[in-house]
């Protein structure tokens, strides 16, 4: 099972940009797809983006799209989500998740590895 540490967190007033990333290690990394889950206080679990193995297929959560990309560097074993434009609404932890699978799915149950976590804060 693939073992997914998240960095890259922090507190930021609304309209900046943040980068996370996620660093993979346990197992090949090149065929599965990995993607970002959020969970803002009081909230439940949202789906926010996920990418395929190749990087050439990506998928977007309504709130997110046209603000936010995904991004994976396999020989690096390391995935990527630029956030641009943050509202405070973005504001959540952050969690990196990987799914053994061809298929992108929003459906956090089918993730089988996450990470701890990174928070993010927007201010307004």
């Amino acid at each position: 099972q693939v073992q997914l540490v998240e960095s890259g967190g922090g507190f930021v007033q609304a309209g900046s940009s943040l980068r996370l990333s996620c660093a993979a290690s346990g197992e090949p990394t090149s065929r599965i797809i990995m993607g970002w889950f959020r969970q803002g206080p009081g909230k439940e679990r949202e789906f926010v983006a996920a990418i395929s193995w190749t990087g050439g297929v990506t998928y977007y959560g309504d709130s997110v799209k046209g603000r936010f990309t995904i991004s994976r560097d396999n020989a690096k074993s390391m995935m990527y989500l630029q956030m641009n434009s943050l509202k405070p609404e973005d504001t959540a932890a952050y969690y990196c998740v990987a799914r053994k699978a061809t298929r992108i799915v929003t459906d956090p149950h089918e993730y089988h590895s996450w990470g701890l976590g990174t928070q993010v804060t927007v201010s307004s």
